[in-house]
This record gives C-alpha cells, structure tokens and sequence, in this order.
C-alpha cells in the first residue's frame, strides 16, 4: 500500500516536473489527528523545483484522493501531507504482517558473522557480561529470522599467562584435582595469586615460565588446562541456558594458536609490521590516521590479544567467506578494533564488511550493586536474585497472577526482567541497571510485555478462537478509534524488525513492543471482545490473535520466555 501511495505522488510529480529519482518518506504519526501516515517529502520536492511546499502538498493530497485506499489527505503545517486510509485498506494492512509471524527462507548468499560474549576461561560470568551476550545474541537472532545466513561465534579468552598464574595458584595452595572444581574455586586460586604476588615477586615470573611451557606443549599443563576449560564452559552453558543464549561456534583464543606465524611473516614481508624495541613486533600507522603504534608480538615472542584477533580474521574469511563481520564489543575496545581493521586493510586481504558494534558501560541504582571489592558481581547471583524478587511479586500479588508453576513464572520474570531491561536502554549510551523499572508489571519490562502476552492468550482460548488468518472474511464496519491505533502499530511490525537489525539497535524492538502491549490494553478495556455481536467479534480476536504472534514473536527475538496465563 505504501508503495502504492508512493509510486502514484512521484508518477505525477516526475510527469508534472520532468524530475526523476523522487523519494517520498512515509512515517507513522503517534494518535489519529494527524493521520495513519504523513509525509514531509514536500517540503525537499518545493526546494528542487522551486515551488511553494504547500502548492506540491496540496498536489500530493489530490493526487492521493483518487487512490483507493485513501480516505482522505490534508495538508498540514509549513507542507507536510497527512493521510487516512479506508478500513478496507487498514485491516489489509495485515496481510504485510502474516509473512513476519514466520522465519524467513535462508537467502542463498555469503553469510554473516556476530561474534558476542567473549568470557575469559577459569573466570564466572560478571554482570557486565550480560550487555555483550544479550546484545549480540538479540542480534543475531533477528539476522537469523529475518533469513540471513548466520553464523554466531563466541570468542573467548583461554590462552595467555593467566593460565600461568592458575597452574601455580593450584599447585602451591590447591586442595584437590582442577576437574572436580567448581568456577568459583578458581576464581578463588587466581585471587589468591594477586594476593600473594604483592609479598612475592618471583610468583609473577613462575607464573610466565609456566605459560611458557604451556605454549610449547608439555604434557601435564595441557591437561590441566583442558580441565580449566571444561570446568568453565559447563558453568558458562548452564547460564546461557537461563538467558535463551545459543552460540554454535565456541571458539577460544588457543584455536588459533598455529595460525599466527604465518600472519606475522606476512605482515613483516609485506612491510606492514616491523620490528619494534626489545625484538617486539608492532605496527606503525601512516600519520594521517591518527592511531598510535600496536604491538603484534612482544619482544619474548610471546603472542598477545592483537595477534590472535588478525588469526581470527583470516580463519573465518578462509572457512565461510562472509560478507559482513560484527563485533558485539565494550566501546572501551573502540580504539583496538580501529587498528585491527586498519591493519587488515594494509595487508591488503580481500576483506568483508568489518564493524564493532559498541555498547556503553553498566551503571547500577543501587550502590550495592556496585562491584565488590576483590570480587565480581557474578551474573549467575543476579538472576537469582531476580529470580526471588520476580517469586516475591508473584506471592504480594496472591490471586492477581494465575499460574499453576510458580517457580517457572518466577524464572521466566526475574531473568527475563534483566534481559529486557539491558536492551530496552539505547545501547550506545550507558546502561542503567534498575530492579524497580525492570520487574514493573506497568512501564516497559519484561513481566508488562510478559503478562500482556498471557492476557491475549487468554482471550483467545475464551473465545475458542481458531487461530485462522483469513482477513477477506472480516468486517471493516465500525472500526472504533481504538481499533484503528491498534492496527497502526500492528502494520509496523515488519518495518520495525528490519530497522532493528539494519541498526543494529534491539531498543527500537523494545520500544515497539511496550506500545503494542498500550495499544492492546487500551483496546482491551475500552472495546468489548468476547460479548461483542459475531462481526466484531471475531475482527476483534483476529486483532488480538495478531498481538499475541507479535508479542511472542518479537520477545522470543529477545531471548524473553512466555507464559501462557499469568
């Protein structure tokens, strides 16, 4: 419909003024006094061919009266063009939507690559984890449903001296084999190690040696690091289970480990990398780009973050060949992705698309959130504590909330209220963590979007209703004002997942579900559904049948679970 409206504007306009290549923007306006859609694009035709913006508005507006699907136009303000639409054309609108209720086909072309979480082995999830691994997770879900080849990988930190420091911290003050430790055990030994280094320096150079030995190979310290491992990834696959987390490509720094010296001849071949003080090895950036010198490898050889990040590169343009590469990355890591990329480009490889998608820092409401000292504030804590909080709610509230699983819905709350509350925040600027906004039943949070869900689910189990979608069935009689601003948020639905995945910006989903979830409780109170004669009553649960998919649909990108009463 909107390419309807469009292509009949620009057919006059080009006619009209021999111009081509117009473009009209359409958006939605917020109530109904200005509207279903609205265009300002007069305002940009009168300055190309020297017209009054209100003169091309008003021909805009004639021309959209002989449209069909047009009720009326107007023109408003300085030249902007308002535009209602027919019932007919409203409840057609719907048609657009059915195909998004579905995954889409995997387009036949080199995939993309999101790269999120990046834990370091030995260490538990802190809380700060969570903005890295819901980000990119919410990401990647909506490239892979929109039909994108997708590949999630999940870089993590298992190689480099802190290894060292942990296989001493076990020998000198562990009390059992590294297998039947628990993260938290290790987290303990490397604490310790620090503690200890600040009464003994020649642990530090104990810790190196070790590495060292490590890195070329013996036997018992592979094993024991093959134990750390292992003893990691099982705590870090139990909390990915609590998040709706899957990464199919758990790739760890070490993997990459017979692959960097081929890079670093290349690299001193080709004159990009040179030989630094000590023996290092670094890269000096051309002046005009502004970036200071990055150390490749240290003068002992040793490789570091930087060199194992260029293997990464090379491995997975090597093996899949994508055409796009995104980093879900802290923006404190901004300037290290400058030079990555830079660097890769002066080696000259046939590159994808490269891009760090940044996101700002954690900040808390409560200072006892704050980071303890010596300590984390561990991930796995929070959720609990969110999964109480969430259990407390449901207890207060007594008969209000219907669940036959407490414990459940208590889950699907609490972990689902610190999930949305991280990505219902613009993620480019810092975000703040609240439990009193994020476990509200009333503003923009999980157990609102939550128990909307269930609420339209029960309608329609009330009304037996028999999930068919067959709108040339459907009466357009008497659409209340309610109705018409239910449906105008419904048809955004498809435009909202595209913009959410081209920017990168899961908020804009967030933001498009908590007006839903006002749009249909408005409705809800205001119109009846269930007692209303045959006509409206089964456009009205065709409505909330649509509501229902969306809100799944669209939480379940955000890795949010929904109960069916609640």
């Amino acid at each position: 419909m909107v390419h309807t409206l469009t292509q009949s504007i620009t057919a006059f306009l080009s006619k009209q003024y021999s111009t081509h290549d117009l473009f009209v923007q359409w958006t939605v306006p917020d109530g109904l006094s200005h509207g279903h859609l609205s265009t300002p694009s007069a305002l940009r035709f009168a300055k190309e061919v020297g017209v009054s913006p209100k003169e091309i508005a008003q021909m805009m507006c004639d021309v959209l009266q002989g449209v069909p699907c047009v009720e009326r136009s107007e023109v408003a303000g300085p030249g902007f063009v308002n535009v209602w639409l027919t019932p007919e054309a409203l409840l057609a609108q719907l048609e657009d939507v059915l195909p998004v209720l579905q995954p889409q086909k995997t387009r036949d072309e080199d995939p993309v690559i999101v790269e999120y979480s990046q834990p370091n082995i030995a260490k538990p999830l802190g809380i700060h984890h969570i903005m890295s691994t819901i980000i990119g997770q919410s990401i990647a879900n909506l490239y892979q449903y929109l039909g994108y080849n997708t590949i999630r990988v999940n870089h993590f930190g298992d190689w480099g001296t802190q290894f060292g420091k942990l296989a001493v911290a076990l020998e000198r003050w562990g009390e059992k084999p590294v297998k039947d430790c628990s993260i938290d055990e290790l987290l303990a030994l490397y604490v310790r190690f620090h503690d200890e280094l600040e009464n003994d320096p020649t642990l530090h150079d104990a810790a190196r040696d070790t590495f060292r030995r490590l890195e070329e190979g013996d036997q018992q310290l592979r094993a024991f690091w093959k134990d750390v491992v292992a003893v990691t990834m099982d705590a870090l696959n139990r909390l990915y289970e609590r998040l709706h987390v899957s990464i199919e490509h758990p790739h760890g720094e070490s993997m990459y480990e017979d692959m960097m010296a081929p890079i670093l001849e290349e690299g001193l071949r080709k004159g990009v990398f040179t030989k630094g003080e000590k023996g290092a090895v670094v890269i000096e950036f051309p002046e005009e780009m502004k970036l200071p010198t990055a150390v490749v490898q240290k003068g002992d050889s040793a490789t570091i973050y930087m060199t194992r990040d260029f293997a990464q590169i090379r491995y997975r343009i090597d093996r899949w060949h994508p055409h796009a590469m995104y980093y879900v990355v802290d923006h404190a890591q901004s300037l290290h992705f400058q030079q990555l990329f830079t660097a890769v480009k002066m080696l000259g490889w046939e590159l994808p698309h490269l891009e760090h998608i940044a996101f700002g820092r954690m900040r808390f409401r409560e200072k006892s959130m704050s980071t303890r000292k010596g300590n984390i504030l561990k991930l796995e804590e929070v959720l609990d504590e969110a999964h109480a909080r969430a259990k407390r709610i449901i207890e207060e509230r007594g008969d209000a909330v219907q669940t036959d699983d407490p414990e459940a819905l208590a889950e699907m709350m609490g972990v689902g209220s610190v999930i949305y509350g991280v990505l219902s925040q613009n993620r480019k600027q810092d975000v703040t963590f609240d439990w009193g906004s994020f476990l509200s039943f009333d503003g923009n949070s999980a157990p609102y979007v939550q128990y909307t869900y269930a609420r339209s689910r029960s309608v329609l189990r009330k009304g037996k209703w028999n999930g068919e979608h067959v709108l040339s069935n459907v009466s357009t009689a008497d659409l209340s004002e309610t109705e018409h601003l239910l449906l105008k948020v419904l048809m955004q639905f498809p435009h909202i997942l595209e913009e959410a995945r081209s920017s990168h910006m899961p908020h804009i989903l967030t933001n498009y579900l908590f007006e839903l979830c006002q749009r249909f409780n408005a409705f809800y109170n205001s119109d009846p559904i269930l007692q209303s004669p045959p006509p409206l009553k089964g456009r009205r649960l065709l409505l909330t049948s649509f509501v229902s998919q969306i809100l799944k649909t669209g939480g379940e990108l955000l890795c949010l679970r929904f109960p069916e009463s609640m």
